[in-house]
């Protein structure tokens, strides 16, 4: 049965890359792809696994402790994910990104693309590749009204968020799995990947700098928005209560989700007292801040991604994932090319399978596959290869998966336009970061 899931994996995955032209939102086959994969499981009796990562191998296990295994990972993203777009919201309620608009002061779209890469970047480094996309592209949403550029931006910020999650612990989740799974350091991560990462982020920003959607200047939005007193201030508490995220998680040690909501409810408070102290006309119905920030989430993408990690972890549970990774470990480990060695082929293949499959799952499985020291280079060639190949294709990662539902991109648009831009990133950072390692550090 093993083959009727695979079937059910990819004609759901062929639904959502046609969503539009089948006129179905792409949430229903990932819902539908979710039900049917772990319904064909459960009465075929199939058995499913967990990874054991002293033995390196699959051992059998319960389906209710394996499903909700996954469901509990599943929602520990879904609640974060909840948390920083609640949190942007209360931001916006206040206009408070119309001190970032205002800082954005020149007008050339040559100039704004990389002031948006650059900024995606760094700011994913410290509050993750999520939370940074949902921030930028909010942002963007208050620049500009041009719908095609929008798009161009929008593809560019994840290739620029993914890239800059990877070497930092708490950039993305794949690297913080490595991180707390005692595989790489801080500062080994950082001495290794900055510079590819930043390559990978170089290359195609100055490539598709270079197109014709980016020559002359934008024509900025009308803004229609009051200006607001607590705007600034609630976007310095919004962005500081983000960034304490991480800081909470490893004084804690608790996951992020946790401090994202602590987070919130913080500035939910700020929130709801910065509104009452706003004048209010007579006819003034209150609204609450969070009431307002929670309707305006994006709940088809939070489904989307419910059933997206769900499927993913369907095809994991049966083994499939552990199973091609232990394929290609004994295909090329023995192999030497140039500059390549066994694994690194085994590394680089990783990169382009975790945009087709989610790069959480990938990583769980290496992290059981291999044995060596924490801080080999081949840690840090995953972190790098699993966090940056997602950007290939905007379902790979969840930064393209939020920025497809606030976006609103189509799959097959960012295949056209941006996939090959990744493609050239992905290439160059990590033949940079071979080099570094081998002739350099």
């Amino acid at each position: 049965m093993e083959t009727a899931i695979i079937v059910v994996f990819v004609l759901g995955y062929l639904a959502i890359a046609f969503e539009h032209t089948l006129k179905i939102d792409k949430l229903v086959p990932a819902l539908v792809m979710m039900a049917l994969i772990w319904a064909i499981i459960s009465f075929f009796g199939m058995t499913v696994y967990d990874i054991d990562p002293a033995t390196k191998s699959l051992v059998p296990n319960k389906l209710e402790k394996v499903i909700n295994y996954f469901l509990g990972h599943t929602a520990e993203i879904l609640i974060f994910l909840i948390g920083a777009m609640t949190i942007v919201e209360i931001i916006d309620f206040f206009n408070g990104f119309s001190t970032i608009k205002r800082l954005i002061k020149t007008k050339s779209k040559i100039k704004i693309l990389w002031i948006i890469c650059f900024l995606a970047f760094f700011l994913s480094a410290i509050i993750d590749n999520l939370t940074a996309t949902i921030v930028l592209i909010t942002i963007l949403q208050k620049l500009l009204n041009d719908r095609n550029l929008k798009l161009w931006y929008a593809g560019m910020i994840i290739v620029a968020a993914n890239a800059g999650g990877a070497w930092s612990p708490i950039g993305d989740i794949t690297t913080t799995m490595l991180w707390i799974g005692k595989k790489v350091t801080p500062i080994a991560l950082l001495k290794y990947l900055i510079i590819p990462s930043l390559v990978c982020m170089l290359i195609p920003t100055y490539v598709v700098s270079k197109y014709k959607v980016f020559q002359g200047e934008i024509n900025p939005m009308v803004s229609t928005e009051s200006e607001n007193k607590f705007g600034s201030k609630i976007l310095i508490i919004g962005l500081l209560s983000i960034l304490f995220v991480p800081f909470f998680k490893v004084a804690t040690g608790l996951p992020p989700y946790v401090g994202m909501m602590l987070s919130l409810a913080f500035v939910a408070t700020i929130g709801e007292i910065y509104n009452y102290l706003l004048p209010k006309p007579a006819n003034h119905v209150h609204h609450s801040p969070v009431h307002h920030a929670l309707t305006k989430i994006e709940m088809p993408s939070i489904l989307f991604f419910l059933g997206i990690l769900m499927a993913v972890g369907g095809l994991e549970a049966l083994g499939i994932v552990f199973e091609v990774g232990q394929t290609m470990v004994l295909t090329f480990e023995n192999v030497d090319w140039f500059l390549f060695k066994g694994l690194d082929i085994v590394i680089f293949v990783l990169g382009f399978l975790s945009a087709a499959i989610d790069n959480v799952p990938l990583v769980a499985a290496s992290m059981g596959m291999f044995g060596e020291a924490a801080d080999d280079p081949l840690w840090h060639g995953i972190a790098y290869a699993a966090g940056t190949g997602g950007s290939m294709i905007i379902i790979g990662s969840a930064a393209g998966v939020v920025a497809m539902g606030m976006e609103k991109i189509d799959f097959m648009w960012y295949l056209k336009k941006i996939a090959f831009l990744a493609f050239i990133g992905y290439i160059a950072g990590f033949l940079t970061f071979i080099f570094l390692r081998d002739f350099v550090l």
